[in-house]
């Protein structure tokens, strides 16, 4: 069977829904079994951070996959967690989203770099920043699929309605592949009525498009986060880990 390398743009324009914490738990929890990269897009460079990366170790990364510049091949580094890779969010990246703006191809600079990378990867994640801009166009361009991380609170479904649109844009321009390859329930409380009724709503409106696993607030995934590591090595045994472990499932099992 012919390798395909899965490349997924972990995306929502609307900040503090999970999506950076999403996209390092997720990259963990698939590599327990696959070779996996992360890709730090967004100029805040929360995921590098979450790995332990500090800013005095991101001399080269998105920007040089992005502008194509330098050596793009040599770009991931290796993180502490076994078998994934990292390409940090260095300091220059958030200039890109306007020298994109009069460059060649500039809708397929990151799409070509990763597709460089050939068969060094099973998953490649794409960490977007929270807007609908250059850098997430590239992503989306990039990707096979788009993960929305979705947190269980009011006004939630209301800023994905304008994803879609623009997933369906570039499908229509760019990238003829491209559609929603599931819907995160984040920040999830059973102790609260909303997060029930926003997780409702979510299965009515998107069916099975809504993954299955719930992801809690836990302090876990919190307290990880700020020792660089992802919950499942922070504390394996939290519901924090085993529900990215369980998401990391359906992501797999989704073909």
């Amino acid at each position: 069977m012919e390798h395909k390398t899965r490349i997924f743009a972990v995306a929502n324009q609307k900040g503090g829904v999970g999506k950076t914490t999403t996209a390092i738990n997720l990259a963990a929890a698939l590599a327990q079994g696959a070779r996996v990269l992360l890709v730090d897009l967004d100029p805040q460079g929360n995921a590098s951070t979450g790995l332990g990366i500090g800013y005095d170790q991101r001399q080269t990364g998105t920007y040089s996959a992005i502008m194509q510049e330098g050596d793009t091949a040599s770009l991931p580094r290796p993180s502490t967690v076994e078998n994934l890779s990292v390409i940090a969010a260095d300091n220059e990246l958030a200039g890109a989203e306007i020298e994109l703006i009069t460059a060649d191809r500039r809708e397929y600079r990151l799409r070509e770099t990763l597709r460089g990378y050939g068969t060094r990867f099973d998953y490649i994640l794409i960490d977007c920043p929270p807007s609908l801009g250059m850098l997430t166009l590239n992503a989306l361009v990039a990707a096979d699929a788009v993960l929305v991380p979705l947190q269980c609170e009011f006004f939630a479904l209301e800023g994905i309605s304008q994803l879609v649109r623009t997933v369906d844009r570039v499908r229509r321009a760019f990238n003829s592949d491209l559609h929603i390859g599931g819907i995160a329930l984040t920040m999830y409380d059973r102790r609260n009525n909303l997060s029930e009724l926003v997780a409702a709503d979510a299965r009515s409106f998107f069916g099975d498009q809504v993954f299955e696993t719930l992801i809690p607030r836990n302090i876990r995934i919190s307290e990880a986060q700020s020792h660089g590591t992802p919950v499942m090595v922070y504390d394996p045994k939290s519901s924090g880990a085993a529900a990215y472990l369980a998401l990391a499932g359906e992501v797999k099992g989704r073909g």
